[in-house]
């Protein structure tokens, strides 16, 4: 096979994976499908793309088509995925990997039945900086990590009150599947993909019910429209198998110092390091802390969405399992199912108990 004939799903995010995608050799984008006429048909001139589709599913019958790139609400994730499958194409399915754990179970077996690759869009994953500090764990000079903290925040983020973003059964919950994900992937990858064994977690809605916390552009939200329907910030202590722990916190609206700041913070017995991404600024991102010195390499920051591409590429032409896999995709949502379980019921869990949570009563005070 000389090149993978792709087609892509969504012209939102979409616009992301098609530009990483035009960029990969080996591939070559042929198809587009979404439901945004001008913004699809924008993606389609930038980037030579033939043919253009309304209805996802023509997009999926061609048999000249090798591999999917799904970039949608979390609510179609399982549909869309499971149909690629059942179509026998590989798939590159946009984080999270679900709604929730059993979708993403569903998932996992639809690609296992098929044969087919299933990776997942953790863009965050293989950014200049993560490559360079897992490379600085992987020599052992943090030694034992017993401590990491995880966080996304920002303090006037909400992406739309009014759009499937802030419906829970759309989109699965609030910036902990949508930002917390990615951190927490981050922390876990970097520490060596450690189980995590229980979670003990807060939701707050303080902002989002009355209107606050708009995203800049952002259609903002009477407070007599009461659409908002998820978390605007959430914290997790989630304990590991090893007897490391891990601090998480993800919001789209607080009152915090920083715009839209991300990172992670490690700390083991002969050092530690820290990712800290100000307003997506990428350079001077990371700092490895030891006994006598610190030092903030210098490095040339990296496509992160085309990091992705390119290993899944690999994978398919290989035969090589893809990382970030749909197993570690599925872990993810794992572990923040229990994290919505655990601010539901008001204690500890565990992630191995069967507990079927209903959404978090929020105080909308």
């Amino acid at each position: 096979m000389d090149q993978l004939r792709i087609g892509i799903i969504g012209c939102g995010i979409g616009s992301f994976h098609a530009a990483a995608w035009a960029k990969e050799p080996r591939a070559v984008i042929v198809a587009l499908a979404g439901q945004e006429p001008e913004q699809c048909a924008r993606i389609c001139a930038e980037h030579g793309i033939p043919d253009l589709y309304r209805d996802y599913r023509e997009l999926i019958s061609r048999p000249d088509i090798d591999a999917v790139s799904i970039a949608t609400p979390n609510y179609l994730h399982l549909p869309m995925a499971t149909a690629a499958f059942a179509a026998d194409k590989h798939v590159l399915l946009e984080k999270p990997i679900g709604l929730n754990a059993a979708e993403g179970e569903a998932i996992v077996r639809a690609a296992n039945a098929a044969g087919k690759m299933l990776g997942i869009f953790l863009s965050k994953r293989h950014a200049a900086d993560m490559d360079a500090l897992r490379a600085h764990v992987q020599t052992g000079a943090l030694g034992e990590i017993y401590y990491a903290k995880a966080f996304w925040m920002r303090r006037s983020g909400i992406p739309s009150h009014s759009s499937w973003f802030a419906q829970k059964a759309l989109a699965g919950g609030g910036p902990l599947i949508d930002l917390g994900v990615h951190v927490l992937d981050m922390a876990l990858f970097l520490m060596g993909n450690p189980e995590v064994t229980t979670a003990s977690a807060a939701t707050f809605a303080k902002l989002g019910p009355n209107g606050k916390g708009n995203m800049r552009g952002a259609q903002p939200q009477s407070r007599q429209n009461q659409s908002y329907e998820v978390e605007d910030l959430a914290t997790a202590f989630l304990r590991t198998e090893t007897g490391a722990v891990i601090q998480l916190e993800a919001s789209w609206a607080c009152y915090s110092p920083a715009n839209d700041e991300y990172g992670i913070t490690l700390m083991g017995d002969r050092g530690g390091a820290e990712i800290r991404v100000n307003d997506y600024v990428k350079t001077n991102t990371l700092r490895f802390m030891g006994d006598a010195v610190d030092m903030t390499p210098h490095l040339q920051p990296q496509e992160e969405h085309l990091q992705i591409v390119t290993r899944f590429v690999d994978a398919v032409l290989s035969g090589e399992p893809m990382s970030p896999s749909g197993e570690e995709g599925l872990a993810r949502t794992r572990v923040i199912d229990a994290i919505y379980a655990s601010a539901a019921l008001g204690r500890e869990v565990r992630l191995d108990e069967a507990v079927v949570a209903t959404p978090p009563n929020f105080n909308h005070e």
